[in-house]
């Protein structure tokens, strides 16, 4: 096994996850093909430049771009936690945070044909992205939003706790509703309270400081303040380490792709790995 390439167990976990290859010509094998987009989204290379070894670069873009654009990477990544679901192995203590990444200038100048969405935003720093983002109370990933990096966090809180949707194995609904919820002062609304408290889930949410500031000055009018617990708190880290091992990901760290549909599929790829 080289460098950047899945291991065996990895490979035992994706290969049935795979679409099964229709009848014609043989094609190059599926796992040169993922090795090769493993590859080149770990290294940030451009797709020109992924080595021989893995096939025509050609083959590769043309079969991540199919991929990407049938949800391949988003059914598998919910294949991988429904198994780990079934085996008990989801901490259901969820934190949910965003993480801005910086567009590089190749990722400008999509066509912009039909109802596209190229989730960019422009800042004082450039075009920027931004992941919003829930894991699990173990840092790996359960669901994320692509928008702009202009895009105010707690616009997309209810969005990111929507995309939550795990499989059962067998009969059931996937299960959407986490045992706790632990976000910082961004998602700190009267909106997102009332959100979580009427599909009873509990939440961890520190108050910003006018927020308190208001309350105090309004007196008994102000109500009380929310429940926080400092010690539960302090495990909303593990979504900060969720992001540092995305970003371990050179191609995620820094969009080269101009659509959002290929971004989101190497994002999807990163988190079924983090299952593996």
């Amino acid at each position: 096994m080289r460098r950047h390439e899945l291991s065996d167990a990895e490979w035992e976990l994706v290969q049935p996850l795979l679409p099964r290859p229709v009848l014609g010509r043989p094609r190059l094998d599926d796992r040169t093909v993922l090795n090769g987009i493993v590859w080149k989204f770990r290294t940030g290379v451009a797709w020109r430049d992924v080595p021989e070894r893995y096939g025509s670069w050609a083959s590769l873009h043309t079969r991540f771009r199919r991929w990407a654009a049938d949800g391949t990477f988003e059914r598998m990544l919910q294949a991988a936690q429904a198994h780990a679901d079934a085996a008990g192995d989801i901490d259901w203590l969820v934190s949910v945070d965003s993480s801005v990444v910086r567009a590089h200038q190749h990722a400008a100048g999509a066509p912009k044909r039909g109802p596209r969405n190229p989730a960019l935003g422009r800042s004082r720093g450039g075009l920027t992205s931004k992941i919003h983002l829930a894991c699990d109370g173990l840092g790996r990933p359960l669901a994320f939003v692509l928008t702009g990096g202009n895009t105010n966090d707690c616009t997309q809180f209810t969005a990111v706790m929507n995309a939550i949707r795990v499989p059962r194995i067998g009969p059931g609904r996937p299960r959407m509703r986490p045992d706790h919820v632990i976000g910082d002062k961004g998602y700190s609304s009267k909106a997102i309270r009332t959100w979580l408290r009427r599909r009873d889930i509990a939440h961890t949410i520190p108050e910003r400081a006018d927020q308190v500031a208001n309350r105090l000055r309004r007196g008994s009018a102000g109500g009380r303040p929310p429940t926080f617990d400092r010690d539960l708190y302090k495990r909303r880290n593990v979504v900060e380490r969720t992001f540092n091992r995305l970003k371990q990901w050179r191609g995620l760290a820094t969009r080269y792709d101009k659509t959002a549909e290929s971004y989101q599929a190497a994002v999807a790829l990163a988190s079924l790995l983090m299952w593996a």
